[in-house]
């Protein structure tokens, strides 16, 4: 069946498709994002980064799922605690601080001194530089 097109009184063109049709197209595209598109998207970041980097004389590089995740909406901080594997809850107990400062920090909320930074990086196994932007003293 041919789709119809209608236009509203506000002047907006909208398309209208048998539902069966719809609910293939909205199928597909589901399907279409877990077919690795995200993971090329993230390669292609990947190797951005990495020749950035190379460019910067800086041989370290976010990791391919690292840039994934910021893509996706995480923070820097978020982004490289999940990567590890690891909760806000186990990294507060590891430096001695509470659930809700590890949020504050990868939320933007707060910034802390350098010395917890090299205690994050020293947990997360990153250069302090990748936090010290983002969550650093200012």
């Amino acid at each position: 069946m041919k789709p119809q097109f209608i236009i509203t009184p506000a002047g907006d063109e909208l398309a209208v498709i048998p539902r069966a049709e719809y609910e293939d197209l909205v199928a597909r595209a589901a399907s279409a994002e877990h077919d690795g598109e995200d993971d090329e998207d993230a390669a292609d970041i990947a190797v951005y980064d990495r020749r950035k980097a190379e460019l910067a004389g800086d041989a370290a590089v976010l990791p391919p799922k690292v840039s994934h995740l910021m893509l996706r909406g995480a923070s820097l901080p978020r982004a490289i605690r999940k990567w590890k594997g690891l909760s806000q809850q186990a990294v507060a107990a590891k430096i001695g601080t509470a659930q809700g400062f590890i949020s504050d920090l990868e939320s933007g909320r707060r910034r802390t001194a350098a010395n917890t930074v090299d205690a994050l990086a020293k947990i997360y196994g990153v250069p302090a530089a990748w936090l010290m932007d983002a969550i650093g003293p200012k």
